[in-house]
């Protein structure tokens, strides 16, 4: 394809050669004939030294580039609709039972929805207009799946579990698996016992939430635990029972929230995070990579960092801190040279 079909394609606008674009992309490992793109200018010297034959910049771009410019408002959305393009096409999944499916007589399967082989899908379950769901995927009794929502191969949802419409669910998600409930002590005769809490309660996922592969999110002790709409949750995270993401947040790989914890609108968790039970998080807090949250976030902090986590101001002052005192140390021996 041309650059200048795919300028037009995508709104954008052509300076340089019109190069021959066969593939999509990155900035460094781009090869003669593909597109890579750019949005910020701190990225400068990937731009300059990329062997792309075109590249996607922003309209305010002024550093220059080594190759043809498609300028565009936003390249990364410009990136996600050319690669669309050059990619093969998705497999179709056809409406349609798979042959070797076993759906219960019971289950309620709307119109247009796709069944892959080796699916189970049991009593009193509901799928709802065109979803699609594919080999091997485990939905329990009572479950209800939403309009147009895809699971993906190898995926388990326990008794009772909900799921709204437009979800993506990657493979090897559990939901409505037991949460960590466990009651211990001692009895008369001084013997420790263990007993299991039973969790009664169920999953429920909101409209437009993306999953990724092998997460598991716990079913409620009572209640519900619920993911609101819009959320997306990366792979292997892990989400305890009675849990509450109000919705359009976002939860990183391997990040844990404990149980009956509660997660505003628009939160961040970040990779390998850990947020203990029985909290809130404020509407728009982010959670730094690998940092420990064991109490409530109001909002006043916006971004915490580190175990316990504390304010990004806070977390700066103490690491900066070994370096001061070391700086503190070498003055303080050279004042006392001088005045010896």
């Amino acid at each position: 394809m041309k650059a200048s079909e795919l300028a037009g394609i995508l709104g954008g606008v052509l300076e340089g050669e019109d190069v021959e674009i066969i593939a999509c992309g990155g900035l460094e490992e781009a090869r003669p004939g593909d597109l890579s793109f750019c949005k910020d200018t701190k990225h400068v010297k990937l731009v300059q030294a990329t062997k792309a034959s075109a590249v996607l910049l922003p309209p305010e771009w002024d550093r220059g580039a080594p190759c043809t410019v498609i300028r565009v408002s936003d390249p990364n959305r410009a990136c996600m609709a050319a690669a669309r393009l050059f990619a093969p096409p998705e497999p179709a999944r056809a409406p349609g039972v798979h042959p070797m499916a076993v759906v219960a007589p019971t289950a309620k399967i709307g119109e247009g929805v796709h069944i892959g082989a080796f699916t189970v899908i049991e009593k009193g379950a509901e799928i709802g207009d065109g979803a699609v769901i594919e080999a091997q995927v485990f939905i329990g009794e009572g479950c209800k799946v939403g309009a147009k929502t895809h699971i993906y191969p190898q995926v388990t949802l326990r008794e009772g579990t909900i799921i709204g419409k437009d979800c993506i669910i990657h493979c090897g998600v559990r939901l409505g698996g037991d949460g960590y409930g466990f009651n211990n002590g001692r009895r008369e005769d001084g013997s420790v016992f263990i007993e299991k809490i039973p969790q009664l309660g169920i999953v429920e996922i909101g409209d437009g939430v993306e999953i990724g592969s092998n997460t598991t999110i716990d079913r409620a002790r009572i209640g519900r635990t619920y993911i609101g709409p819009m959320t997306k949750i990366d792979n292997l995270v892990q989400i305890g029972h009675n849990v509450k993401v109000k919705g359009y947040s976002g939860l990183i790989a391997q990040s844990g929230v404990a149980g009956s914890t509660e997660i505003g609108y628009g939160c961040l968790i970040w990779a390998q995070a850990g947020v203990s039970g029985h909290i809130k998080i404020a509407d728009g807090v982010q959670v730094g990579p690998q940092a420990g949250v064991s109490q409530s976030l109001d909002g006043s902090v916006r971004y915490v960092l580190g175990a316990p986590a504390e304010s990004m101001r806070d977390f700066g002052a103490r690491t900066l801190l070994p370096r001061t005192v070391a700086k503190l140390k070498a003055d303080i021996k050279e004042v006392k040279a001088r005045l010896k």
